[in-house]
């Protein structure tokens, strides 16, 4: 194991890459803790909103599609910075939409410029840093996750409660425009790929290619099933806590900042897991444990708030910890020469099949009289269902 450390350049530039993760993550999280707030202000259905969080990550995932045909014939520090641009400008209309339509309109354009920001930054790591840091340095940059969890949720949503759903679209434009100019003149020219013939080369036929091999067909299925199994439920349970279990507009916050810091402790250890154990049955092992929180939270009366912050946490840390074993299976079952092309698809795909989840979701779930949210439960028998389904599909990766 080498023990190369990382030149002072190097942290510049990785922090660089993390802070724009973290704008970049922080915009999309953020919209799915104010649905109760937003309902309300907006005059908006279940429905409507979640076709305002489906949005962004379908429009967000058509991005990543497109762009994996033409992104590689640009010097990648203008590919990010463009879009990154873009992405600002559409968090900042965001926060001033007067109404839905508008607002509706602002997450489909800033979806469809942020939906190339990921691949890039890692792209950039791949090319800038060396072999031996590479690991740790794409851990760096991927703090930025965390980061928009455990700080960047609660920041917002307290912010939202004291000036307003309009001011953390504001705070993140805000702090992009100075991630943009930080990025700016610490990025040298990404040019290096350009030299490659092969970065020319992907097309429809490189696609059809890819999908010829049964074993990237099923990832791709498994990856389908991960999407709806963790994000049928996700886009409500804000609201559901507000409106059912009884939490006041202040203490969403504590769900994410909770489950967010566990995670960060976690994740390392189901990892570690996954390595000595093996990734099916680890990964098998956490989608049951599971079952626990999303029946729960689903079906939650109203309870005291640390009630309901046990089985949230239980859901970020089983539900979400699947993510660290489900993406080692979907990698290892790419043959290398197609790891690049793929894991670019994988990505949309992830996307959109996120954004139709949430969108389903809404066609689920719906208000009564009082307020409350009627037929949220079926949501958590969904996620259980597909959750299922993911175990056979990770089986077949495997075999």
């Amino acid at each position: 194991m080498s023990n190369s450390k990382l030149s002072p350049k190097e942290i510049r530039l990785l922090l660089s890459l993390a802070a724009i993760n973290f704008t970049h993550i922080m915009d999309f999280m953020i919209m799915m803790p104010m649905g109760d707030q937003l309902m309300k202000k907006l005059s908006i259905n279940p429905q409507q909103f979640s076709l305002l969080v489906a949005s962004y990550t379908i429009a967000a995932g058509v991005a990543s599609f497109t762009g994996t045909f033409f992104v590689d014939r640009f010097d990648r520090k203008k590919v990010l910075l463009t879009c990154y641009s873009g992405f600002i400008l559409g968090t900042a209309v965001c926060g001033l939409a007067p109404d839905y339509h508008f607002l509706l309109a602002a997450r489909i354009m800033t979806g469809l410029l942020g939906g190339i920001i990921g691949s890039q930054v890692l792209s950039i790591v791949g090319d800038l840093i060396s072999p031996e840091n590479r690991g740790k340095a794409t851990g760096f940059v991927m703090t930025g996750f965390s980061a928009a969890s455990v700080l960047g949720v609660p920041v917002g949503l307290w912010s939202a409660s004291q000036y307003g759903w309009e001011s953390p679209f504001f705070g993140i434009a805000v702090m992009g425009f100075l991630v943009f100019w930080t990025a700016f003149y610490e990025l040298p020219p990404v040019r290096k790929h350009l030299d490659s013939p092969e970065n020319h080369s992907r097309s429809l036929h490189f696609l059809v290619e890819l999908l010829s091999i049964k074993k990237h067909r099923i990832a791709l299925l498994f990856t389908i099933l991960v999407g709806f199994s963790h994000f049928t439920m996700i886009p409500f349970l804000s609201p559901y806590m507000i409106a059912n279990v009884g939490f006041k507009e202040s203490q969403l916050s504590y769900i994410y900042m909770i489950g967010g810091a566990l995670t960060l402790f976690t994740g390392p250890y189901i990892g570690k897991m996954a390595d000595q154990y093996g990734t099916v049955k680890v990964f098998s092992f956490l989608v049951v444990l599971a079952f626990i929180p999303q029946i729960a939270i689903t079906n939650l009366p109203p309870v005291p708030v640390w009630v309901a912050l046990f089985f949230t946490s239980l859901f970020f840390i089983f539900s979400g910890g699947r993510f660290v074993p489900s993406q080692s299976l979907t990698i290892g079952s790419v043959q290398s020469q197609y790891r690049g092309g793929f894991m670019s698809l994988n990505s949309s795909v992830m996307q959109l099949a996120s954004g139709l989840a949430a969108f389903l979701a809404g066609m689920v779930v719906d208000k009564n009289a009082d307020g409350q949210l009627v037929h949220y439960e079926y949501l958590g028998y969904s996620t259980v269902i597909f959750s299922v389904l993911t175990i056979f599909a990770a089986r077949r990766i495997r075999n």
